[in-house]
C-alpha cells in the first residue's frame, strides 16, 4: 500500500508522538508498504532535505520564526497543500492519508484527502487542552485557545460546540482546545488512538466516527534482546530514571518536592529537556537532591541507564493518553511509579506502583513503601517482563495495516 503521513510533530523535536511516527512508518515499510512523510520543520540545506527525500521525508513549507513550544510551525494549510501537489504530485494515486495531530500540516493533509477523494486516518496522539494550560502562561490561555480553534475553524468545519463545564472543559481555554479536537476527529474518514480511556473522553465531546484503539509500539531494533529482572537488594540505593520531558504537565517539579522528603538512600538519572529543566536543576542543587540531569540522549544510552535502575516514574497527572516512557520501561522489563490510575491501562497494570494520589507527599509515600518492600520491584518487574512483547512495533503493526486495509477497501 502506499501511505502518506502528516504531522506537525516529527522533525526538530523528540517526545512520544515523534518515536511512535518513527516506529510506524519503519514498520510500515519493512513489510513492503510505501510511506511518505510530510512535517514542519526548520530550514534545512539542500544536501539535508535530499538526503530526507531518500527517506520519503518532506519538509512542507514553514514559519521562519514563529514556533509553537519548541517544534517548527507549518504555514497556512492551502500553501502547504499546494507545495506538496507540486512537489510530489504522486500522492495523487496514494491509498491513505494518515494525520498525526491538528495543526497546520496536518489540516492539510485532510483537506488534500478530501480534494482527492482518498480516505484520511487521524491518530488522536494526546490532550491538547492540557497542553495549552500546561505550556501557556496564565493570563494567555483563552486567548491562544481562542486564536488555535478560529485558526483551524477556517481551513476545517466546526459542526461541533463544546463549553466550559465541570468535567475536562473546566476553562474556555481548555473548551476551545475540545471543540479543535473533536471536529478535527470528525473530518477523517476513521479515528483511532492509543486507549480506551481517551477515546471515551473523546466520545463524550462529541467525536462521531467509531474509534479504534491501536497501541503505539516501540521499534523492535530497540527492544533489548533479554532482560533479567530487577531486583532492590538491601544496603543499595533506590535507582530511579525519569525519561520524559521535564515540564508543567509532566510534573516534574511534584516529584523534585517528592525526592525532598524522601530519607533513604536513592540516585536518580533525569533524561530529557523541557521548560522546567532550569527550575528543576536548581531545586535540586539547592536542596541537595542526588539527582543527574543528562539532556536529551539517544534511546541506546537510555536503555543502557534502565538497566541499572530499579524503577522509572511518570507522575503526569489528567494529561496523557499513552506514553512511549511506559512503553520504554515494559520493554526494559522496569517497574513504574506513577500517579494517575487512567495508565494502568496502557502497561501491564501488575508492572506499576500506582501512587495514592498525584500530590508531592502521595509520591514521597509510595516511594518509601518500595524501598521497604524491596521484593515488590523484582516482582512487578516479572510482570513487566512477561508483557512486554504487547509493546513491540511489530505486535501492533497488523492492527493498523487492517485499518488501512478496511478504509481503503483493499
Amino acid at each position: 500500500m502506499k501511505i502518506a503521513f502528516f504531522t506537525d510533530s516529527y522533525l526538530n523535536i523528540t517526545g512520544g508522538i515523534v518515536t511512535s511516527i518513527g516506529a510506524q512508518k519503519k514498520a510500515l515499510e519493512a513489510l513492503g508498504h510505501t510511506v511518505y512523510l510530510f512535517s514542519s520543520g526548520y530550514p534545512r540545506s539542500k544536501s539535508t532535505r535530499a538526503r530526507l527525500k531518500k527517506q520519503n521525508i518532506f519538509i512542507v513549507p514553514s514559519c521562519k520564526i514563529l514556533f509553537r513550544g519548541i517544534a517548527p510551525v507549518a504555514r497556512r494549510p492551502r500553501k502547504v497543500e499546494k507545495w506538496i501537489l507540486k512537489n510530489c504530485p504522486e500522492i495523487k494515486e496514494f491509498d491513505v492519508f494518515h494525520s498525526h495531530y491538528e495543526a497546520g500540516c496536518s489540516i492539510a493533509g485532510i483537506r488534500l484527502g478530501h480534494a482527492l477523494g482518498i480516505p484520511v486516518v487521524q491518530t488522536m496522539h494526546g490532550r491538547e487542552d492540557m497542553g495549552v494550560t500546561g505550556l501557556v502562561p496564565f493570563g494567555f490561555r483563552t486567548f491562544v485557545g481562542t486564536a488555535l480553534n478560529c485558526f483551524h475553524a477556517m481551513y476545517l468545519p466546526h459542526d461541533i460546540k463544546v463549553k466550559k463545564d465541570n468535567y475536562l472543559a473546566t476553562t474556555k481555554a481548555k473548551a476551545k482546545m475540545w471543540t479543535l479536537m473533536v471536529n478535527h476527529a470528525n473530518q477523517a474518514d476513521f479515528v483511532l488512538t492509543p486507549s480506551k480511556h481517551f477515546r471515551v473522553k473523546l466520545k463524550h465531546y462529541g467525536v462521531k466516527h467509531q474509534i479504534e484503539i491501536v497501541s503505539n509500539g516501540i521499534e523492535d531494533d530497540l527492544v533489548p534482546d533479554k532482560v533479567t529482572p530487577k531486583k532492590l537488594k538491601d544496603g543499595e540505593p533506590l535507582r530511579i530514571i525519569w525519561h520524559s520531558r521535564l515540564s508543567p504537565e509532566k510534573r516534574s517539579m511534584k516529584f523534585m518536592e517528592a525526592l525532598k522528603g524522601v530519607d533513604f538512600p536513592y540516585e536518580m538519572y533525569a533524561f530529557g529537556n523541557g521548560s522546567e529543566l532550569l527550575l528543576a536543576k536548581n531545586y535540586a542543587k539547592i536542596n541537595r537532591l542526588k539527582v543527574h540531569f543528562e539532556g536529551n540522549s539517544h534511546r541506546e544510552t537510555i536503555y543502557e541507564r534502565m538497566k541499572d535502575s530499579h524503577i522509572g516514574v511518570l507522575v503526569s497527572y489528567n494529561y496523557d493518553n499513552q506514553p512511549m516512557t511506559m512503553l520504554e520501561d515494559e520493554t526494559a522489563g522496569l517497574p513504574i511509579l506513577i500517579c494517575d490510575p487512567d495508565m494502568l491501562e496502557v502497561t501491564a497494570k501488575d508492572g506499576v506502583f500506582l501512587a495514592a494520589g498525584p500530590e508531592p507527599e502521595d509520591i514521597t509515600k509510595m516511594l518509601k513503601h518500595i524501598y521497604a518492600n524491596k521484593d515488590l520491584v523484582e516482582e512487578k518487574s516479572r510482570a513487566m517482563i512477561a508483557e512486554r512483547d504487547n509493546a513491540r512495533q511489530s505486535s501492533q503493526i497488523e492492527k493498523l495495516i487492517n485499518v488501512y486495509r478496511k478504509v481503503a477497501k483493499k
